[in-house]
């Protein structure tokens, strides 16, 4: 989960989250308790937050209606716990911040947190299609596993300016963001990674609302180290997404910031080959090779890059003759001919010798008789 507030260190609240401890114990329902997840997912008294009945809820205390819900893109804190079916803990937390929108927690969360008003606590039964689906998420829940949560929304506000922030909650929240794009990268939900790389980057910056520079030459170091692993997880993410524009222009991003980048020069060098820009191709790629010459990736793309550059050179040497020169009938041009080849043959030439021989022995034999 990610936490873009710094964690409460209130004894109090350390002690209430303990996972052997329910977080709403006034409202220990049946449900919650022992109800097969089965009966819930048709129970009357329950709501569909979607229209396929795969995630739904039941409103144990009413929120402020005086208070707008939340909506995309905004800010929000809650109370939350996760159980399975068997009623085993796997997702507990006092004080969960997230963006809506931005794929920071799973789609049963946003979804529902969209439905809530200020201060309501409701039970949330999510499919594993709005949790975590095929995969699971070791080491806790298993695959096409459902969820029944608890949860209350305690805040609600606009997402906070990040050139408004200090420097060291942009690192912080930058990596949170960067790590939840390493998750969804895992589990090949390439999209949701790419969004969260991007918001990294908005957040990785020392720069002010007035574009000067607020950071110390220290903070500045760390912001653009981190920047290049965005950036370069980013470019490997728009590749897997078949984006490769972007992903070339994502890892000359790299090279700007740290123009001796293996990572960023094998990428680029691969995708300006591809593209057939020979030329500036095995020139990245000889300087990655000059960095780290044992690599055998780096020689195996200059060994492709040589035999593209052999294939095309050879290809516009080569040039297809006019119909027109060739006349109507151009099958014998493009067809080899399976005429047997004009002229005397060589077995026709042995075989005059051998009856020249044969004769010739056996004029020599009736002689000798006579």
């Amino acid at each position: 989960m990610v936490r873009f507030q710094d964690p409460s260190t209130d004894d109090d609240v350390l002690e209430r989250d303990s996972s052997a401890e329910i977080l709403f114990p006034e409202y220990a329902v049946e449900e919650w308790t022992s109800t097969p997840f089965e009966q819930l997912f048709v129970a009357d008294d329950w709501e569909n937050i979607t229209e396929e009945h795969l995630l739904r809820k039941k409103v144990l205390k009413c929120g402020d209606v005086q208070v707008p819900r939340p909506t995309w893109g905004q800010e929000v804190t809650i109370m939350m716990q996760g159980v399975l079916e068997d009623r085993t803990v796997v997702e507990k937390d006092c004080k969960l911040v997230f963006v809506i929108g931005e794929g920071d927690v799973n789609q049963a969360l946003e979804e529902c947190v969209l439905s809530m008003q200020m201060g309501e606590i409701t039970l949330l039964l999510a499919d594993s299609q709005y949790a975590y689906g095929l995969l699971g998420r070791e080491p806790d829940i298993p695959a096409w596993a459902p969820i029944l949560y608890q949860l209350q929304l305690q805040d609600i506000r606009d997402k906070p300016d990040p050139l408004a922030l200090p420097i060291a909650d942009r690192i912080r929240i930058g990596n949170q963001k960067r790590e939840r794009g390493n998750f969804h990268f895992q589990r090949e939900e390439y999209s949701l990674a790419a969004m969260a790389y991007c918001v990294a980057l908005e957040v990785l910056t020392t720069r002010s609302t007035d574009g000067s520079n607020v950071g110390t030459k220290a903070e500045e170091q760390e912001v653009q180290e981190y920047r290049v692993k965005c950036l370069n997880n980013l470019a490997t993410t728009q590749i897997k997404l078949e984006q490769f524009n972007e992903a070339l222009h994502t890892s000359r991003d790299v090279l700007t910031l740290e123009p001796n980048n293996v990572k960023a020069l094998f990428r680029a060098g691969k995708l300006l080959s591809d593209k057939g820009e020979y030329k500036e191709a095995m020139e990245v790629l000889k300087k990655a090779l000059k960095l780290e010459p044992a690599t055998k990736a780096i020689h195996a793309e200059l060994s492709k890059l040589v035999k593209r550059q052999s294939d095309g050179k050879d290809t516009q040497q080569w040039k297809a003759k006019p119909a027109e020169i060739l006349g109507d009938n151009i099958n014998p041009f493009l067809i080899p001919s399976k005429k047997k080849p004009s002229g005397i043959s060589w077995k026709f030439i042995l075989g005059a010798l051998v009856v020249a021989l044969s004769s010739l022995v056996t004029s020599v034999i009736l002689t000798a008789r006579n």
